[in-house]
């Protein structure tokens, strides 16, 4: 399966056409077709979970628009990983945006409310995804598989697109909970047509996500080994190293060390390797990469999209930079690096400030629609590690990197440092690994003392540099909301702290409205 071509595979039977882009488990998908009639073509299981991978990267039945999945919002803001990267990023020390949008200003300045779009795309589409994977295992029993007469290598074959199934379904469960926190929890054994599903609370969804990972890593290719873009040993590792590493946040109760064993398992595989060359991870061959452990791909010709990798950037290209530079028909004039994250960076050393783009700018930024104001950062680039542009101008084929290896090495120091076993000095080599490639040599290598945790929290910073982490690092470590400021946090030029609610997203008011199972998370009108 050609994962960078799931958008031609979109299932037929428009089994997902119909399905509710949110929590309303009581409404059955409707389509012409059936899954007696589907399913009929045994290619259909293939499509079915190319299409649930294609949730990350499209936005309908169409693309680039028309036929949207969520319905309410213009179709390229409701992209899964554009929300996403927005609510990781731009509340953050990391960007900002200059665009007015309704609901955006106030995303950027930690400002929102319930009725704002953006939370309520990004919502939407966790539990799109979800039933998606619902659906999708509840068309692949045995029982109905052999109602079907299915080939016995065909169900081999659909054994591992369920765990994939349950894959993705778990890396929505893990987003809900970190933006909004006690969520539903509906898997494919709810029926269809009840009642509206009960609010679960953020520890019972956290130790489902994690006994789903657990269940489904031996039915998947070894780390490494399974096809790019779709998940293996080495991205369950991954994701549960993520869950585990935050799970003090989510639970109360720290789990370093299960953080640090899941990492050790990646790492130590050998499966992955730093890149050679930092800026490759982010081109438009960026597939060819050793360092990328799962990434969301994109095509410019078949998956096409105003959000996803279309929005960042475009979004970063504007002012007196040469479009054609970054294999773009033009700049959206909108993203810029903050003050706080531009002087992180050791400039005249760090080999990854080469795509700071700072001629008419400033660096302090005093209007957020000016986009002058503020370094420009555009990180991802439309064009080939040989300068050869992408297949399109406007729609880019650089794949996102949701997870790589030197986020691995990172998060592996960072549990070791924080009590959860392992080795102090494979830490300090992991770190300093990134360090010499950032570097060009040993002279940007660190000595044991100033392997800190404020160190790594840093170091995040300067590594995966909008990669949509940095919301979820800030609050670890207690530093989003009261404990910290930054240039316009809070609405104001020189920053302020701002409430420790904020640290949750709000249940949308939407949803509110129409589950009267819900309650809204503290700090939030109870709407």
């Amino acid at each position: 399966m050609n994962i960078k071509a799931c958008t031609t595979l979109v299932v037929a039977a428009g089994l997902l056409a119909g399905l509710p882009g949110c929590t309303d488990v009581t409404t059955e998908p409707q389509s012409t077709a059936t899954p007696a009639t589907v399913f009929d073509d045994p290619s259909s299981y293939k499509s079915f979970i190319a299409r649930v991978y294609g949730g990350l990267q499209i936005t309908g039945q169409q693309g680039p628009a028309g036929l949207p999945d969520i319905q309410g919002i213009d179709e390229g803001f409701s992209h899964y990983l554009r929300q996403f990267w927005q609510l990781q990023e731009l509340p953050t020390d990391e960007a900002v945006i200059g665009w007015g949008d309704l609901g955006l200003p106030e995303i950027v300045t930690q400002r929102w409310g319930s009725d704002n779009q953006f939370l309520s795309a990004m919502y939407y589409r966790v539990f799109f995804q979800v039933m998606m994977a619902n659906e999708f295992l509840r068309e692949t029993t045995d029982s109905k598989l052999a109602g079907r007469s299915v080939s016995t290598s065909l169900r081999n074959d659909i054994r591992q697109y369920r765990a994939e199934a349950r894959y993705l379904r778990a890396l929505s469960y893990w987003h809900g909970i970190d933006l909004f926190g006690n969520i539903p929890l509906v898997t494919e054994e709810i029926p269809l047509g009840k009642t509206p599903p009960q609010q679960s609370t953020r520890q019972a969804v956290y130790e489902f996500v994690v006994s789903e990972l657990t269940a489904i890593r031996p039915e998947l290719p070894a780390v490494g080994a399974g096809q790019y873009g779709r998940a293996d040993q080495g991205a369950v590792n991954m994701l549960l190293a993520k869950v585990y590493l935050n799970a003090a946040v989510y639970t109360g109760t720290a789990r370093w060390s299960e953080a640090r064993a899941a990492l050790d398992l990646v790492v130590n595989s050998g499966a992955y390797q730093l890149d050679d060359d930092y800026d490759h991870l982010f081109l438009a061959d960026n597939h060819t990469s050793p360092e990328i452990i799962f990434a969301v791909p994109f095509d410019g010709v078949r998956t096409q999209t105003h959000g996803g990798m279309t929005f960042l950037q475009h979004a970063a290209v504007g002012g007196n930079m040469t479009a054609a530079d970054y294999g773009l028909d033009g700049g959206w004039w909108g993203l810029r690096i903050r003050p706080e994250a531009y002087g992180r960076y050791d400039l005249a050393n760090d080999d990854r400030t080469s795509f700071f783009y700072s001629s008419g700018h400033s660096v302090a930024i005093d209007n957020l629609s000016d986009f002058f104001d503020g370094v420009a950062a555009p990180k991802f680039r439309n064009v080939t590690s040989g300068g050869s542009p992408g297949s399109s101008s406007y729609f880019p084929d650089t794949d996102f990197p949701m997870f790589r290896l030197a986020d691995a090495y990172l998060m592996y120091a960072e549990a070791v440092l924080r009590g959860g076993g392992g080795s102090r000095p494979q830490a300090l080599g992991y770190v300093n690994a990134i360090r010499a490639r950032a570097y060009g040599d040993a002279g940007g290598n660190i000595a044991d003392a100033q392997l800190t945790l404020q160190f790594i929290l840093d170091e995040r910073g300067r590594e995966l540099l909008w990669e949509g982490h940095r919301r979820t690092d800030l609050i670890r470590y207690d530093r989003f909301t009261d404990n910290g400021v930054w240039t316009f946090k809070g609405g104001l030029p020189a920053g302020s702290t701002t409430a420790s609610h904020l640290d949750l997203y709000p249940i949308p008011a939407t949803e509110m409205q129409s589950n009267p199972n819900l309650s809204q998370n503290p700090g939030y009108a109870q709407n």
